[in-house]
Order: structure tokens, then sequence, then C-alpha cells
């Protein structure tokens, strides 16, 4: 299913300067009005095709004329504040957001990255929501929600999160930053990232600058001598942030961070081959958070399969993709002494996949197949957020 993009009236726009100014202003209100997080513009030998990434998933909004694609990216460079005579270097920059835009879109992010049809370009959309500043409003069980709010209690300790980019880490981290802010007042709570996505306010917020002297090692060891009582690390990169942030963890600070894993068990062994040792992992870590975002069914054009269950159609609502926004799964491991002990053998996937299954674990599946149950999304979206293939 595609979506109604009038496609070919692009083909007589005008190449002036004024128009392809124009051309770039309209394809960028037009994802805030879609709601895209992510605009891509990508040259082929014989169009330049913009994409949309809508609840997760790119769909072709337009495929200009291959001779508007310099002008077209060299506007952006012009928005974004970057060099429009480089063309031969990755560039990174800010659009600065116009007072007349949408309300809820608070940053737009450019990358440029030169390619053998030219040069490929991403902005990124990052909205103000409301409803998701809130640790309650997010979306986890209440198991879950429950095991947050007392692990955000502990004055020390490590809470790292798993998942892709586009996962609601970012989100999920800024509610807790506000929870912990709510109801304990009076700590002092310093953020490193690469960049600041999420702006919280009462929060001590420092940006990583990329090739810059303060790498997230530096400013770790610098800021453990800060008496902060909360940290938040953006990402655990490396094996020498990895040993810092436990380290951090162990002597009296609450961190938080992510960091690449599939899984929690795949989290507690990405620690090992870090370099970690397995007492410090086991005596630093308090829980492992995996999440993903899958789309939930549009309420307008859903409809009921013959197995009883809800699935996809199309309207004008969802612009005929059949899905309306997105909802969270997840899944929450925290270290207890069977697991312990098997981290401190150095067990493999295998054996603490088995231990969390015997003590009737849930996993992000299975948190999944509730909300299909509910007829919020479907299975075939649940197992391809998950990476589950299923023959026909």
């Amino acid at each position: 299913m595609g979506l109604n993009t009038d496609k070919n009236n692009s083909k007589g726009k005008k190449t002036g300067a004024q128009n392809i100014v124009s051309l770039v202003d309209e394809l960028l209100k037009k994802a805030v009005n879609c709601g895209a997080s992510d605009i891509h513009f990508e040259p082929t030998g014989s169009e330049l095709a913009v994409k949309f990434r809508l609840d997760g998933v790119l769909e072709t909004i337009e495929k200009l004329p291959k001779s508007l694609c310099e002008n077209v990216i060299a506007r952006l460079k012009v928005l974004g504040g970057l060099l429009t005579y480089r063309n031969d270097i990755p560039q990174e920059g800010r659009i600065e957001i116009d007072g007349g835009q949408e309300a809820e879109v608070i940053d737009e992010r450019l990358s440029i990255f030169p390619t053998i049809h030219g040069q490929r370009a991403v902005v990124r959309l990052f909205y103000q929501h409301e409803e998701l500043t809130d640790l309650e409003r997010l979306g986890f069980s209440k198991h879950i929600y429950s095991t947050l709010k007392r692990i955000a209690v502990k004055n020390q300790g490590v809470l790292l999160l798993t998942g892709p980019a586009g996962s609601g880490k970012s989100t999920t981290l800024a509610a807790l930053l506000r929870y912990i802010l709510k109801n304990f007042p009076g700590k002092s709570i310093v953020t490193l990232e690469d960049p600041v996505e999420i702006r919280v306010e009462g929060v001590t917020q420092v940006q990583i600058t990329p090739h810059g002297e303060m790498t997230f090692p530096t400013a770790l060891r610098s800021l453990l001598r800060q008496d902060p009582q909360v940290l938040m690390i953006g990402e655990i990169r490396d094996a020498e942030t990895a040993k810092i942030a436990i380290e951090a963890g162990l002597t009296g600070h609450f961190l938080m961070s992510t960091m690449h894993s599939g899984t929690p068990a795949g989290g507690f062994l990405r620690l090992l081959e870090m370099g970690i040792e397995p007492y410090q992992v086991t005596s630093s870590v308090s829980a492992i958070l995996n999440q993903r975002l899958v789309r939930k069914l549009c309420p307008k054009c859903k409809r009921k399969s013959k197995g009883g269950l809800f699935e996809a159609a199309s309207c004008r609502e969802c612009l005929e993709t059949g899905y309306r926004g997105r909802v969270l799964i997840s899944e929450i491991v925290e270290l207890d002494g069977e697991l312990r002990k098997a981290i401190l053998a150095k067990a493999d996937m295998d054996e603490l996949e088995e231990i969390l299954e015997k003590r009737g674990h849930m996993n992000m599946v299975q948190d999944g197949n509730q909300l299909v149950s509910k007829g919020i999304t479907t299975q075939e979206e649940v197992n391809n957020v998950c990476g589950i293939f299923c023959e026909d």
C-alpha cells in the first residue's frame, strides 16, 4: 500500500532558486504534518527519492528529477549551517526551527553523506509529546513500571536500556529523570549526551562534541568529582566508558545508560565482552530494560480477520498504511541470586536464557502478543519488530 503523494506533480516544478527554497520548505512542512520522524533525500542514477519514516517505516513520498538533487541538498546545507562547497565529506548540523512551524517540533537535525550518485541527506525531526513526559504514561506494563520506580529510588547501581535506534530509549531515560526530579527533589542530576536530544528542566545536561577533546570517558571521570547523585550517559560505546560507568555504579552513584544488545541476557554478556569483570557486573548492574516500538492499528479502518484478531486495512486517516501511531513493548531483567551465579560462572547466552525461561520471565514478544490479543497491533508487526521470521 502506498501513499497519495502526487509524485507526478514533482516533475513540473521549476528549478529556480526561489522554487527550490519553496520545494524544500514544503517537504519539511509536509513531513511535520504527517508526523514523520525522519526525512530521507536519497539520490539514485535517475532521480532524487524523498522518503518519510512514518511510525518507523520508510515510505516514498516524492520522486524528484535528478537535476534538482544538487540544489535541494545545497538548500538543506544552508538551512543546517553546513559548508555548501564541500561535497566530499560527511557533515552534520541543526536546522533552526521556524516560528511559523508546528509547535510540537522542538528540533531538526541534518546529516549529509556523499555517495556515488550524489550527496544523501537525512533530516531527523524531534517532537514535543506531552503524553510522553511522564513515566506512567509511556505504556509499560504494571510490572515493569513498578520495577523502574523501585530501581529509581536506589542511591547506587546501574540501569541499562537496550534496543535499536528509534525504539524510544531517550524518551524513557528522560521520563525517568523527570520521575526522580519530581519524587526526590534536591538530588544532583547530570547527563552526558551526544547530542542532547530531550531537554529536561532541572537537570544539568552536557553535550559531548564529536571529535572534540571532551570524550565520554574524560567527561565522566571529571563529573564523578562534581558530587553527582544521578548520572545519565547517552550510550556506552566502548570498553573505557563501560568500565567507568560500572565503577560509578559501585561507588555511590545511580547511573543510567543505553547500549547495543538485542536482549537483556545479551546485555550482560556484552559487558563481559567489554572487559568488565563478572563480579563487577553482578555487584553494580541493577537491571537491563529492553524495548521496541510497534505500530498501532489504525482505529478508523482496522478490521477483524477470519481468525478473530484484528488486521490492517487502509484509509485516509492512516495515509493508506493501516497503522497510525506506535506503542511500546518491553521486557526487564533484574539480577537475582541464580543469575548472579551464572554470570560469575561466565555462562553463555543459552544458559542465561534458560534461567530466565524457568523463572517465568515475560519476554518482549510475549508482551507484544498481549497487545495483539487486545486488537492494538498485529502479530505480523510484533514479529517484524522483534526479528522473528515466520514462513507462510
